[in-house]
């Protein structure tokens, strides 16, 4: 099988979930990547860039997959997933355990998506849509509530006939506000200008096959990067939810949804409501916190795909925490630099805290290093090399 994104965690994760029961090879646009560096890996293969080039990136996977026979692909990043979905046809007999790409089009614009959440009940922040740059005048900045949060409609936006990834900021007033619309990437709207919920992040993940749940797993977040709410880079497994699981697998269902799924939510500190932040129809960051508790996403979406017996879940295992090391240095770095950002998101853990997690965490039973593995050490060489080099 290919596995796609060979920078990414989650391509790591894949790999190492699959490796020792399908030959894995890996697609990354560099050398040395993450997931290229396991043990697990059999063969590495440069590709282009799927959000530079997508449509080469595309022939090469589509090349690829016949040179290999390969009987699965695994695109893990969106950039990819767009990319790859319009060619599926062209990969048989290689199976893409996706939808098509109308629906991964759908569930992936966050304006449609939440005003599905919200005709079925879902919370949702309040916010205001600015279509382009030429209508921020359309609202009045100084009635809202700061800070706000400005998100892209959609992660991977399009320009000039390209495509470009585009990120979530904030805004602190009017001012700050004002200047982020007018210098932002013509790839970044419709824009999303919401209130900001402060409070713990939650996720609730699934996989969905044939109409049937075959898994379901949901961890909260201890620490993010940035600090003040992004990327999860210390995460711990919780019991489900069973109200946000129905919501969730009622949201997805409106899609029409069929593979791996993350529903990301945050509870306000105040008044615990959760609110719906976001869907990725995609592997997730923090899949091998997942697999280490006990469900094995990886492992259930290719048995799925490729017609194969898949087993009833059984019960996985709660408090197990899983650290992205690097990214929590990061986090810490951020928390010691950090003057006028948004404040932290309440539960996080003191900075004290955190680096005494980071230095004792490799050698504490019940947690886990998301990279560094003492059975699999390269990944997490390869990765450090980069981190450093990217500070040098």
């Amino acid at each position: 099988m290919i596995v796609t994104d060979g920078e990414q965690r989650a391509a790591l994760a894949v790999v190492r979930s699959l490796g020792a029961a399908y030959r894995c090879i890996v697609a990354a646009t560099s050398r040395g990547s993450l997931a290229s560096g396991s043990r697990f890996c059999a063969k590495t293969v440069l590709v282009p860039d799927p959000l530079e080039s997508p449509n080469q990136f595309a022939d090469a996977i589509v090349a690829l997959a016949a040179k290999e026979k390969a009987s699965l692909v695994l695109p893990i990043a969106e950039a990819a997933l767009l990319a790859i979905l319009p060619a599926r046809s062209r990969l048989l007999p290689a199976v893409v355990p996706f939808p098509d790409i109308g629906t991964f089009n759908a569930l992936t614009d966050k304006q449609r998506l939440l005003e599905e959440a919200a005709r079925l009940g879902i919370a949702i922040p309040a916010q205001q849509i600015i279509p382009d740059r030429a209508s921020l005048g359309s609202i009045n900045v100084h009635s809202l509530t700061y800070p706000v949060v400005l998100k892209p409609a959609r992660s991977v936006g399009t320009i000039n006939g390209g495509r470009a990834k585009v990120s979530v900021s904030y805004a602190r007033d009017a001012d700050e506000l004002i200047r982020a619309v007018r210098t932002a990437s013509p790839a970044a709207f419709p824009l999303l200008v919401q209130q900001r919920i402060v409070g713990p992040g939650t996720g609730i993940f699934l996989l969905l096959w044939d109409g049937e749940q075959r898994a379901a797993f949901a961890h909260r977040r201890l620490c993010e990067k940035p600090p003040s709410g992004g990327v999860s880079v210390y995460r711990e497994s919780i019991p489900l939810d069973v109200d946000l699981l129905e919501r969730s697998r009622a949201l997805l269902d409106c899609f029409a949804w069929r593979g791996v799924a993350m529903v990301e939510y945050k509870r306000d500190a105040i008044t615990g409501q959760p609110y719906l932040m976001e869907v990725n129809g995609r592997f997730w960051g923090s899949l091998q916190l997942a697999i280490d508790a006990g469900v094995d996403f990886p492992k259930l979406l290719a048995e799925c795909a490729l017609g194969e017996h898949t087993a009833p879940q059984i019960p996985y295992r709660l408090g197990v925490r899983s650290r992205w090391w690097w990214g929590q240095v990061d986090h810490i770095v951020g928390r010691l630099r950090s003057r006028r950002k948004p404040p932290v998101p309440p539960g996080t853990m003191s900075t004290s805290r955190a680096v005494t997690d980071l230095l004792l965490g490799p050698f504490r039973r019940a947690d886990y290093e998301e990279i560094l593995r003492w059975n699999d050490p390269r990944p997490f060489w390869n990765e450090t090399i980069r981190w450093m080099g990217a500070r040098s």
